[in-house]
């Protein structure tokens, strides 16, 4: 049931009710906005895609406007609509999530951004769809209130991390080398900006952290995405750990 109707928390993952956004605790952003958030669903289950559509409607600061059964509905949907945001499933026919999502922000206009939605915190296909540029991932079991702030806050181009659930989906997988990105380069800083990152912390806490100002974070988050070629916050923190720059369990 999607949402458990809005009333119930996760309890199955260690951090799934605790998202860390790049700026904002999840739950207190972006419901202030006079403009509501255009979004779009993609979801091959017409039962949870109509479910979606009709309580994330409901949701102050959100507008549904439209939905998709499968990645080519998504993309073509997008591509009319023009959403500020699309929640989007990867297991779907024709075209996944992944590759969907893969095709909308190579989009030389103002591309969405993309929440994943999933049932499983350990579930590859979400890792790959973060490594394509997704701004974070929710689960459906998460309470609506809690997914319609995700959607608000990633339109307002922060991202979405559960570190816990991350760090499990990433490791679960055969890590690679650092050396396998000689271009990245980070310097000792660099490298201690982005494991605090992986952490989840937020820029105004990493600045607290390190006792440096937010405009130098904000430089050496800017610097870390550059050199790692990443498309967001996220991403950067999936290269980090599928290439051992940074070691689950190793703050810095």
């Amino acid at each position: 049931m999607i949402g458990s109707q809005a009333s119930a928390a996760v309890t199955t993952s260690p951090d799934a009710s605790a998202a860390v956004t790049t700026g904002t605790a999840l739950g207190t952003a972006g419901a202030s906005s006079s403009t509501p958030v255009t979004l779009l669903i993609a979801d091959d289950d017409e039962v949870t895609r109509s479910g979606l559509r009709m309580l994330l409607g409901m949701q102050p600061g959100i507008a549904v406007v439209g939905e998709a059964a499968d990645g080519v509905e998504a993309v073509e949907q997008a591509r009319q609509l023009r959403p500020d945001v699309v929640l989007m499933d990867v297991r779907m026919p024709r075209l996944n999530g992944i590759e969907a999502t893969r095709q909308l922000l190579a989009e030389p206009a103002e591309p969405p951004k993309v929440v994943v939605i999933t049932t499983f915190e350990n579930d590859g296909y979400v890792t790959a769809a973060l490594s394509a540029g997704a701004s974070g991932f929710v689960l459906k079991r998460l309470p609506l209130p809690k997914i319609a702030e995700a959607v608000r806050v990633v339109a307002t181009g922060e991202a979405i991390l559960f570190p816990a659930a991350l760090r499990q989906m990433v490791t679960a997988r055969p890590l690679g080398s650092a050396e396998a990105l000689p271009h990245a380069a980070l310097t000792g800083r660099e490298e201690e900006i982005l494991r605090l990152m992986a952490t989840g912390l937020s820029n105004p806490e990493i600045a607290e952290s390190c006792r440096v100002s937010l405009e130098t974070v904000k430089t050496h988050v800017g610097n870390v995405l550059t050199k790692l070629g990443a498309q967001n916050r996220t991403h950067a923190v999936v290269i980090a750990y599928e290439t051992g720059l940074v070691v689950p369990g190793v703050a810095g």
